[in-house]
């Protein structure tokens, strides 16, 4: 099975570059591209397409808008944001709009395939991106603390809080992302922490980056 796939992005240098990163995959193979978000409207009623990756920041109908519009339009290819380090609150945005996750630009072609292959099998895709926020939070923090050394299996769900922690998320937007109130996900982190066998969320990002887990 090859997926078919749509990529979006202002940048011509961007899109040939991934482009001839997903051209090394056999999984994979780009079908369409666009420059901003009317072209890859137009684009779809002409292309069979499996996933879209979709770049945040674009003149005429950036990825936000050209969420929105899918929306709309009763659209319901699967999306994935192409970001960069400082898109964190149009992370968010796209995330409540229905993307179903987002990678950096200078992703590997091993993720980058994954990625794709995670979102059009109908799950969700959050590649954590440490923010500046976490990287302040993480100064002047020991690098041993007290933490179980071969903690409880985290879930899909948890393993995904524990991505959009790793982003510098509050409870709020996290449920907000997710579509949960915030008394459930404070409860998931709690048990993010339990299972990690930390106190805090500084903790358990720089836990779960020993394990490998981000």
């Amino acid at each position: 099975m090859i997926v078919r796939v749509m990529l979006v992005d202002d940048q011509t240098l961007v899109r040939e570059g991934i482009k001839s990163l997903l051209s090394l995959s056999e999984k994979i193979q780009v079908v369409a591209e666009a420059g901003d978000g009317e072209q890859a409207i137009s684009q779809l009623v002409e292309n069979d397409i499996d996933v879209m990756l979709l770049d945040i920041r674009m003149p005429r109908m950036n990825g936000i808008q050209t969420l929105q519009a899918l929306s709309e339009q009763g659209i319901t290819v699967p999306v994935i944001m192409l970001t960069t380090f400082d898109d964190h609150e149009l992370i968010l945005q796209a995330l409540q709009k229905g993307a179903k996750g987002y990678l950096l630009k200078d992703v590997s072609l091993e993720t980058l395939v994954e990625g794709i292959e995670t979102v059009y099998k109908g799950n969700t895709l959050i590649q954590p991106a440490i923010t500046e926020r976490v990287v302040q939070s993480l100064k002047g923090v020991s690098s041993e603390f007290e933490s179980f050394s071969e903690p409880e299996k985290l879930s899909e769900k948890e393993l995904e809080i524990l991505r959009l922690m790793a982003s510098g998320c509050s409870n709020r937007e996290i449920a907000e992302a997710m579509f949960k109130s915030e008394g459930t996900i404070k409860n998931q982190v709690s048990s993010v922490l339990a299972k990690l066998g930390v106190r805090d969320r500084t903790r358990a990002v720089l836990k779960a980056i020993d394990l490998g887990l981000l």
